[in-house]
């Protein structure tokens, strides 16, 4: 298990890594590939394996799941941002990061530039709200 000190204060993990990911883009490609090597370094990762129903809230197990995780591997693919629950899991991610026990976020490119996420252009552009 993940676990970090900040002065005095200690916080354990369940997770070292949350995978964050596309699963139409990633899923059975790059995600399991990482998934596999992370795992065969025994650092214990996340991976959401459901199948994701459009229109759907982000669950409660999956939002406690991000915040018991010490690093995050966020897979930027071109339809990453055309899911409202990869959104959820960002803006989560980044609400975690921004607190002190030592979160953090890591982005992988995945066949997308990463100027087009930072500029919000290309595919991105269409599903990305303006930040």
């Amino acid at each position: 298990m993940a676990s970090t000190s900040s002065s005095s204060i200690q916080k354990s993990f369940k997770y070292d890594v949350f995978l964050s990911f596309r699963g139409e883009d990633t899923r059975k490609n790059f995600v399991d590939y990482l998934y596999h090597a992370l795992k065969q370094k025994g650092i214990y990762t996340y991976k959401d394996d459901e199948e994701i129903k459009k229109g759907n809230k982000i669950s409660d197990e999956l939002i406690r799941s991000i915040e018991d995780s010490k690093f995050y591997i966020i897979v930027f693919s071109k339809n990453y941002a055309s899911s409202s629950w990869c959104l959820d899991e960002l803006v989560k991610i980044m609400q975690c990061q921004k607190t002190t026990n030592g979160q953090t976020a890591y982005p992988v490119f995945y066949d997308v530039e990463p100027t087009e996420v930072r500029k919000q252009s290309g595919q991105l552009e269409k599903h990305l709200p303006n930040m």
